[in-house]
C-alpha cells in the first residue's frame, strides 16, 4: 500500500528507493509506436509540441501538427502579432471537438549559439506546468514526440525527468515513429 513516498512492507513502513520510484513514476507516461498527431484512447487529448520564440514554422514536428490542424499555426503566428513569442507560454488551440495543440515556446532561435541547443529547459518546464493546469481542466490524456530532441537540439534524458515532475498524476503518451519513417530523422521529436 502506498502512502506518500513510502511502501508498506512486511515489517513495517521503508522509504521507496529510486528503482521502485521509477517503477511508479513509469505507471503515467507511455511510449508508444505511432504518430503524435494521431493520438490513441478516448476521451479528451493534448498533442503538445515544442515552438521557438521567432516564429518560424516549417520544420521539424510542426509539418505534421499544420498538415493536419492548420488553426494550430495561425494560432502560433497570431500569438507572435499579438503579444510576442514569449519563453515559457503556452499557447492552447482547440483542433477538434475533443483535441487541444499545445504550442509550448520552449525554444530559443532556431540554431544552437556558442555550443547551447537552442531549447530552454527552464522554459520548457514552465509550459509543462501550463499544459498540466489545462490538462487537469480539461481532464485530458497528454500526448507528444519526444519534445525538444530534434531540431530543438535537447536530450531526452534531460527533457522526460521534466515531463515526470510536472505532469505528475496525468496520463502522458510519448510517440516514436515507426523505423524507417522518413519523418524521424527531422523531427525525432523536437
Amino acid at each position: 500500500m502506498m502512502h506518500g513516498r513510502h511502501y508498506r512492507k512486511a515489517d513495517g513502513f521503508g522509504t521507496m528507493n529510486a528503482e521502485v520510484m521509477r517503477i511508479v513514476n513509469d505507471l503515467h507516461i507511455r511510449h508508444v509506436v505511432g504518430d503524435a498527431t494521431q493520438p490513441i484512447g478516448g476521451g479528451n487529448k493534448i498533442v503538445a509540441h515544442i515552438c521557438n520564440d521567432m516564429g518560424a514554422w516549417g520544420a521539424g514536428f510542426v509539418l505534421a501538427v499544420s498538415k493536419r490542424w492548420p488553426i494550430a499555426r495561425e494560432a502560433y503566428i497570431a500569438q507572435k502579432q499579438a503579444h510576442g513569442l514569449v519563453l515559457g507560454t503556452v499557447g492552447m488551440v482547440k483542433v477538434e471537438d475533443a483535441i487541444w495543440v499545445a504550442n509550448m515556446v520552449a525554444q530559443h532561435g532556431i540554431r544552437a549559439h556558442n555550443n547551447m541547443p537552442p531549447i530552454r529547459y527552464e522554459a520548457l518546464r514552465k509550459c509543462l506546468v501550463g499544459v498540466a493546469a489545462h490538462a487537469r481542466e480539461f481532464q485530458a490524456t497528454v500526448h507528444m514526440p519526444r519534445i525538444g530532441c530534434g531540431l530543438a537540439g535537447g536530450r531526452w534524458k534531460m527533457v522526460e525527468p521534466l515531463i515526470r515532475e510536472e505532469l505528475v498524476g496525468i496520463k502522458v503518451f510519448v510517440y516514436d515513429l515507426p523505423s524507417g519513417n522518413p519523418r524521424v530523422a527531422i523531427t525525432g521529436a523536437s
